[in-house]
């Protein structure tokens, strides 16, 4: 891990550290956003479907 920080004497300015903060942001955003729900429709006939299963056991 030392080797990563060997040179410790470059620094980046606040612009770029602010850009790469943002990029970051943004993908985690995206790699975590919520599964997008079902239509109305769609979702009532899993409903129904479940109840079937439900009863039939």
């Amino acid at each position: 891990m030392a080797g990563l920080f060997a040179n410790d004497t470059e620094q980046i300015d606040r612009r770029t550290s602010r850009s790469i903060c943002d990029a970051v942001g943004e993908l985690l955003q995206q790699s975590l956003r919520p599964e997008p729900r079902l239509p109305t429709h769609l979702e009532q006939l899993m409903d129904e479907l479940r109840k079937r299963e439900r009863e039939s056991h």
